[in-house]
C-alpha cells in the first residue's frame, strides 16, 4: 500500500511534537511494524523515566488518534475526530466505502472488515456501534458496493489469504455479509500489490488499480499495445540498493473488469505503484502515482503525481535509471507533479456540502506528508491542467482514506496504515459560502471528443483505423497524438509499414516510424526463445527513413519523437552495420549540443551508443556548465559507454567529476551506489594502457563534503556584499526587464538553492518546492525571503530541536520513525543523512526559531546576478516570460 520511504513535508515539522505535547498523544511509534525477525530487532533499551507534559499528566504511547488541535483545514471547514480505532481489536483502518444503505465499510490493512452508521452532526462515533462483518475476508485495499454486493481487492502482505478481486455478499437475507468469492486470484507482493477498485462511468463494470508489485494477471484483451518494452537504448542501471530489481515492464496496470470477474481488459500501464483512482463528471479516470524516494535528486527522479489516465496511455516508469522523463513521445505526462510523498486515497467531492470549486474538486491523499490537497481541474486541450490547494494537513496524520457521505454532504477520512494508529474523522464546512448542488454533467469539448473517437480504435483491429488516426499523428494536442500512434499501433504493421516509411510529412513521419519501429521489433528483454528472429530489413527501411528526413523541417516535440524513434529501433533490433553507424552520426552529431537539455538527454545517450568521436568532448563541456547535479549526472551516465573521442586530459577531467559527485552530491538512499555504477562501468570500458594512464585519478578518493561548500568555490576571490532589502526590492522594482535567462538558471545552481529547493523536476526535498513561487510572492517578498529567512519559517520545512535526557541536543528534521527510534535529518543538503535517536531518551523536543535556510547567500553575488536569479524564479524556469524580453 505505501511505499517505504522517509516521512517528510508536516510530519517533518510536527510529528514529534505532536507525539510529545499534543493533548491526546498518539502511539505511532509504538504502531511501527512489529513482526521482525530476532536478526532484525534492536537490543532492548535501558529503562528510563517516559517524560510528560505538566499539564495533562499523559505519557508518550497513550492510543488515540491525533487530536483536531493539530489539523489545519482550508478556510471555513472543520473537522471533527469522530473515532479512535483501538488497535488491538479493529488493527488499522485503511480503506472506507459506503453500502447500499449509507452506511460506512472500514478495512483494518491486515485484518477484518467493520461497519457501521455515520454519526449525527456534532457527535462522535460510538464503539457500540461498530459491527465486525462476519465475512472471512482480510486486509482489504480497496472496495466498492456495487451490483447488490460489496467488490473487494485484497492485498494480503501476510500471504494468509490470496490477493486478488472477491466479492462479498449476504447469503441469508439477514444483511450480514458473509458470503465470500473469490474472483480472481493475483500474484502480489509488499505495498506494491492490488489495491483499489472503481465503477467504470458506464456502470457496467470495474477499475481494478495494482501497483508494479503485481504481477500482470491474464487478460482477454487490452488497450494498450502489446509492445511494451524497457526500451533503454544503454545499459540498464537497477535501483542501487536492489529495490524490486526484478520487476519490469509494465509496471502498475488499470484493468477494466467485468461484474462476474471473468474479463479483464489492460486499459493503461507503466505506472509504479497507485493506490486509489477517481472518475470525474465527464467521465475521465484519474490516479495518483508514486515516487521512487531512492532516486532522489537523479535526473530519473520523478515526483508523486496524479495522471489522466486515457486509453491505451502509457506513464513510463521502469526500474532504477530507466524511469522515463515525462516529455518522452512514448509515455504521457501527468496532469500535475505534486513532490514527494506517499499517495493513498482520492475522491471527488461531488455531492458534499461544500462551496462549488471544492465539490467539484479532486480530493487527494498523502500518507507520509499528512496531506489532503484540493486538486482543481480545468479543462486543456483534450486533457486538464490542474493546481493544488492545501485542504487538510496535521501531524501524525497518515492519511489512508476519504469518502463523500451523500446523506449529510460531509467528507469522512481515516488515518492508519502500517499498524500505526488510526482513526475516523469528519470534515463539514461551517463557513458563509453558498454550498448549493454546483452542476456535475459532462462538458467534453471538441478536442476531448476527438481524443475519444480515435480511442474507439484501441484494444481492437478495424480496416478504418489507419485512415482516421493518421492525419491526426501530428497534432498539437499530446494527447491526441498519443490516441492516434496508439490505434495505429492495434492495427497489423504490413498494413501501414510502407505508408509510414514513404510519408512526406516530416512530423507526421517521426510519429509514424516510432510506432512502426515499436510494433516491428521485440525489446530484448522480453524475447522469448519462440519468437521470430529480428528483422534486419525492416531496421534498415526505418533507419533510412529516419536518414532521410530534414531535421530543419521538424519543430522541438517532433525532434524528441525523431531521435527516440531511432533509439527505439536500435534497440530492439540492434547495433546495425557500421557503415550506417557512420551515416547515424553524421545526422546527429550536428545537433549535439541542442539548446534545451531535454534533447541533450536524448542525444547525448544515442550518440555515445553510436560511439561518436565527439560526444565526449560535448558532452564534458555540457557537465561543466550545467548548473544542476541531475543534468551533470545524466550526461555523466551516457558518457560511461564511450569508448571512443577521448583524450588523457578529457578522461581525467570526467573521473574527477565522477569523485566530486561522489563526494559532495547528495541524495537518496540509491544516490552513491548509482554514482558508484556509473563510474564501474566508465572504469570496465578503460584499455590495461589507459587505465595505467590514469592511474593517479583513478586513485584519487572521494572527499566527502557539504554541497555548500561548492558555493565558495565558485565565488572564490570574490568580496562579498550585505545586502540590505530595500536596496535589492528597488533595483528590481525597474530592474527586471532583459535579464539574463541562462545567467539566472546558472545562478540558481552556483548560489546552492538546488541544493535544498526543487525546481520544475530538478533540485533537493527538504526546503519549499520553488517552481511556483513567482505566483506566490512578489520580487520584495521572495527578496526578503532569502534575505531575512528566519523572518517567516515555512512550517512544513521547520526544523526541531530535540533534547536527550543526557542533554545531548540534535537539530534538523524529522525524518523517519521505526518502532522506538527517531530519525532527525541533521544536514538539509543531504536527504539521505539521518541520525537515529531513542524516542525514550528524549526530554524535550521543540520547533526551532532558526530556519534552516543559511544567511548570507546572495553575499558573494553582483547586484545583475541577484536580480538573474530573481527573474528565474519569478519567471517559473520560462525562458519566454516578459523579464526576458526587452
Amino acid at each position: 500500500m505505501f511505499c517505504s520511504r522517509p516521512m517528510l513535508g508536516s510530519l517533518v515539522g510536527c510529528l514529534v511534537l505532536a507525539l510529545f505535547l499534543a493533548p491526546a498523544p498518539t502511539s505511532i511509534i509504538e504502531a511501527a511494524e512489529t513482526e521482525k525477525s530476532s536478526a532484525d530487532k534492536k537490543p532492548e533499551a535501558k529503562p528510563t523515566r517516559r517524560p510528560k507534559r505538566p499539564a495533562t499528566g499523559l505519557v508518550v504511547g497513550e492510543n488515540r488518534a491525533t487530536p483536531v488541535e493539530r489539523i489545519k483545514a482550508a478556510k471555513g471547514f472543520q473537522v471533527e475526530l469522530l473515532y479512535s480505532v483501538p488497535s488491538a481489536e479493529q488493527g488499522s483502518w485503511v480503506n472506507l466505502c459506503l453500502d447500499d444503505k449509507g452506511r460506512i465499510l472500514a478495512s483494518d490493512q491486515y485484518g477484518a472488515l467493520y461497519r457501521f452508521a455515520a454519526p449525527p452532526a456534532g457527535q462522535p462515533l460510538e464503539p457500540a456501534t461498530i459491527e465486525k462483518v462476519p465475512a472471512e475476508i482480510r486486509a482489504i485495499n480497496g472496495m466498492v458496493w456495487a451490483f447488490g454486493a460489496l467488490y473487494v481487492a485484497v492485498n494480503d502482505y501476510e500471504k494468509k489469504i490470496e490477493s486478488g478481486l472477491y466479492r462479498i455478499t449476504d447469503s441469508d437475507g439477514d444483511d450480514m455479509l458473509d458470503q465470500v468469492e473469490l474472483l480472481r486470484a493475483m500474484e502480489a507482493r509488499g505495498d506494491h500489490g492490488v489495491h483499489a477498485v472503481v465503477p467504470t462511468p458506464d456502470g457496467q463494470g470495474f477499475y481494478l488499480i495494482t501497483g508494479n508489485g503485481t504481477k500482470p494477471t491474464e487478460f482477454n484483451a487490452s488497450r494498450v499495445p502489446l509492445c511494451w518494452g524497457e526500451d533503454h537504448l544503454l545499459p540498464r542501471m537497477p535501483d542501487g540498493r536492489g529495490f524490486m530489481r526484478d520487476a519490469l515492464a509494465p509496471g502498475g496496470i488499470v484493468y477494466r473488469v467485468s461484474p462476474d470477474g471473468k474479463n479483464f481488459e489492460v486499459v493503461s500501464n507503466g505506472y509504479r505503484n497507485i493506490f486509489d483512482a477517481a472518475v470525474n463528471a465527464d467521465g475521465e479516470l484519474f490516479t495518483y502515482d508514486a515516487d521512487m524516494e531512492y532516486d532522489f535528486n537523479t535526473s530519473w527522479y520523478r515526483p508523486t503525481r496524479v495522471c489522466h489516465v486515457t486509453s491505451g496511455s502509457e506513464f513510463g516508469w521502469r526500474n532504477g535509471a530507466g524511469k522515463r522523463p515525462e516529455w518522452y513521445p512514448d509515455n504521457l505526462p501527468p496532469v500535475l507533479n505534486i513532490g514527494p510523498g506517499s499517495p493513498t486515497g482520492m475522491t471527488f467531492g461531488y455531492r458534499a456540502k461544500f462551496p462549488a470549486k471544492y465539490q467539484q474538486a479532486l480530493f487527494i491523499l498523502d500518507w507520509s506528508w499528512g496531506k489532503m490537497y484540493a486538486v482543481h481541474l480545468e479543462p486543456s486541450g483534450s486533457t486538464y491542467k490542474a493546481t493544488k490547494e492545501d485542504f487538510v494537513s496535521g501531524a501524525p496524520l497518515p492519511l489512508t482514506d476519504a469518502i463523500i457521505h451523500p446523506g449529510d454532504g460531509a467528507m469522512y477520512f481515516a488515518i492508519g496504515g502500517r499498524k500505526v494508529q488510526s482513526g475516523l474523522y469528519r470534515v463539514t464546512y461551517v463557513g458563509e459560502e453558498s454550498t448549493a448542488p454546483a452542476p456535475a454533467t459532462p462538458a467534453l469539448n471538441e478536442l476531448a471528443r476527438l481524443r475519444r473517437q480515435l480511442e474507439s480504435f484501441h484494444g481492437r483491429q478495424d480496416p478504418d483505423a489507419v485512415a482516421a488516426a493518421w492525419p491526426h499523428l501530428d497534432h498539437a494536442d499530446r494527447f491526441i497524438r498519443w490516441a492516434a500512434r496508439t490505434a495505429i499501433e492495434h492495427q497489423p504493421a504490413a498494413g501501414w509499414a510502407d505508408k509510414a516509411i514513404h510519408e512526406p510529412d516530416p512530423g507526421k513521419q517521426a510519429a509514424a516510424l516510432l510506432a512502426l519501429a515499436r510494433v516491428a521489433g521485440i525489446d530484448p528483454q522480453h524475447r522469448k526463445p519462440t519468437d521470430p528472429p529480428v528483422d534486419a530489413a525492416m531496421q534498415q527501411r526505418i533507419l533510412a527513413a529516419l536518414e532521410a528526413i530534414d531535421w530543419s523541417e521538424l519543430n522541438y516535440e517532433e525532434q524528441l519523437a525523431f531521435v527516440r524513434a531511432l533509439e527505439i529501433a536500435l534497440h530492439r533490433f540492434g547495433r546495425p552495420d557500421e557503415a550506417t553507424v557512420d551515416r547515424l552520426i553524421v545526422k546527429l552529431d550536428p545537433r549535439f549540443p541542442a539548446p534545451r537539455r531535454e534533447l541533450n538527454w536524448l542525444l547525448c545517450e544515442t550518440l555515445a551508443y553510436l560511439q561518436s568521436p565527439t560526444a565526449a568532448a560535448k558532452a564534458l563541456k555540457l557537465i561543466e556548465t550545467a548548473p544542476t547535479q541531475e543534468e551533470q549526472i545524466e550526461y555523466a551516465r551516457s558518457m560511461r559507454v564511450l569508448k571512443t573521442g577521448w583524450t588523457t586530459e578529457s578522461r581525467t577531467a570526467y573521473f574527477r567529476w565522477l569523485n566530486k559527485a561522489a563526494g559532495s552530491m547528495r541524495g537518496g538512499a540509491s544516490f552513491d551506489k548509482f554514482i558508484e555504477f556509473i563510474r564501474n562501468d566508465a572504469v570496465a570500458n578503460l584499455s590495461h594502457e589507459e587505465q595505467a594512464a590514469l592511474s593517479e585519478v583513478l586513485a584519487e578518493k572521494p572527499v566527502k563534503k557539504s554541497p555548500l561548500e561548492g558555493l565558495s568555490t565558485y565565488f572564490a576571490g570574490r568580496p562579498k556584499t550585505e545586502w540590505q532589502l530595500d536596496d535589492l526590492a528597488h533595483a528590481a522594482q525597474t530592474g527586471l526587464k532583459q535579464r539574463n535567462f541562462e545567467n539566472g538558471r546558472k545562478m540558481f545552481g552556483a548560489a546552492a538553492c538546488f541544493a535544498c529547493h526543487r525546481f520544475n523536476n530538478e533540485g533537493g526535498m527538504t526546503g519549499p518546492d520553488l517552481s511556483s513561487a513567482g505566483r506566490r510572492y512578489a520580487p520584495r517578498d521572495l527578496l526578503d525571503q532569502i534575505v531575512n529567512p528566519n523572518k517567516e519559517i515555512n512550517e512544513q520545512f521547520v526544523s526541531m530541536v530535540v533534547v536527550t535526557n543526557d542533554e545531548e541536543v540534535f537539530q534538523g528534521m524529522i525524518v523517519n520513525l521505526n518502532g522506538d527510534t527517531i530519525m532527525i535529518n541533521t544536514d538539509p543538503t543531504d536527504p539521505n543523512q539521518q541520525t537515529a535517536v531513542d524516542r525514550k531518551e528524549v526530554a524535550s523536543i521543540e520547533p526551532s526559531k532558526v530556519s534552516p535556510m543559511p544567511t548570507g547567500l546572495l553575499a558573494p553575488l553582483t547586484q545583475e546576478e541577484i536580480l538573474d536569479l530573481v527573474a528565474y524564479i519569478v519567471s517559473g524556469g520560462d525562458a519566454g516570460h516578459a523579464a526576458f524580453q526587452d
